[in-house]
């Protein structure tokens, strides 16, 4: 009979598992914008009639960058900034686990035989 598994041991796997369903994760923000576009006989030249606009924010080279993204682009890359946000979650619980593993590791050398 096998022992019980770790429940942290199998939580940590799971998301090492999904590594590679984020390697086309994006970094930084996706934004939606607002904006006249400058023609003063475009409906929006009123100021409230505005287009709305995709960007995605990210800094590149220590400088803070704004990318346009085509509107057939928009779903994509919204869903590719969340994977690279679900991506620095798991990375931040894979830590806690390793640090909690490793403290009742350390715990557990202290101890007399």
């Amino acid at each position: 009979m096998r022992p019980p598994e770790d429940p942290e041991l199998t939580q940590r796997r799971r998301l090492l598992h999904q590594l590679s369903t984020w390697r086309e994760m994006l970094p930084g923000s996706f934004v939606t914008v607002r904006r006249q576009c400058g023609k003063p006989t475009c409906r929006c030249a009123d100021g409230v009639h505005l287009h709305t606009a995709f960007q995605l924010s990210v800094v590149v080279d220590g400088k803070p960058r704004a990318f346009h993204v085509p509107p057939a682009w928009a779903a994509e890359v919204r869903e590719r900034v969340e994977m690279a946000k679900r991506f620095h979650e798991a990375a931040a619980t894979i830590c806690q686990i390793n640090l909690r593993r490793w403290l009742r590791r350390k715990a557990a050398a202290r101890k007399p035989p």
